[in-house]
């Protein structure tokens, strides 16, 4: 079993960053394919990032490209996700989770965390 908790949400103007973090403990997160997904109201839960087990592969939606960073640190079990030049429509519950490969469904990642809010104010 992993669990995952995520961390670094919040309120913060458009244009500017924040930085989350996911953290987990139970397994090392090395032998896993991460993803951040996020939900807002209303909405589907949607693909953001993801990163294979090395962290050399990373992949974003389009929504995102250029303006968020997936990383992983499997030394401290932690991935991250840098996001730079937010904007209100990034506002949304952000989750990380685990799973065998990189994709963009959520159906194929074994191990979710709690979420946190990012609010981006306009």
């Amino acid at each position: 079993q992993v669990q995952l908790v995520e961390s670094g949400g919040g309120l913060v103007q458009a244009g500017g960053s924040l930085r989350l973090s996911c953290e987990a403990s139970g397994r090392t997160l090395s032998s896993y394919a991460m993803g951040w997904f996020r939900q807002a109201p209303g909405k589907e839960r949607e693909f953001v990032a993801g990163i294979g087990w090395s962290g050399v592969f990373t992949t974003y939606a389009d929504s995102v490209k250029g303006r968020f960073t997936i990383s992983r640190d499997n030394a401290k079990n932690t991935v991250h996700l840098q996001m730079s030049s937010l904007k209100p429509e990034d506002t949304a519950v952000y989750y990380c989770a685990a799973g065998p490969r990189v994709v963009t469904t959520t159906r194929e990642y074994n191990y979710w965390g709690q979420g946190t809010q990012v609010t981006v104010s306009s």
